[in-house]
């Protein structure tokens, strides 16, 4: 399982612009990817926007992303680290 641990790059957080650009990303691939906050309960589904929100993760938290696929790991972790609130 690749996992990788990065830190929320958006300026308010996985709210829900950010959280539906990565749900985006995530769906593009047939692999399970899950987040899980710093911290936090369970990890939630990357595909899942509501989910992603439930996080609570604000700028500056410490995501770690997983999945049996290091490609999604890398993409989803890299939309985690931009500020996609970003015009």
């Amino acid at each position: 399982m690749a996992s990788k641990t990065v830190t929320v790059g958006s300026s308010v957080g996985l709210h829900a612009r950010p959280a539906a650009i990565i749900a985006e990303a995530a769906g593009d691939y047939d692999d399970d990817i899950t987040l899980e906050v710093e911290g936090g309960e369970e990890p939630v589904d990357a595909a899942s926007p509501l989910m992603i929100m439930t996080l609570g993760a604000e700028k500056g938290a410490s995501v770690t992303v997983e999945s049996d696929n290091e490609e999604a790991v890398e993409k989803i972790a890299a939309l985690i680290e931009s500020d996609l609130d970003a015009d």
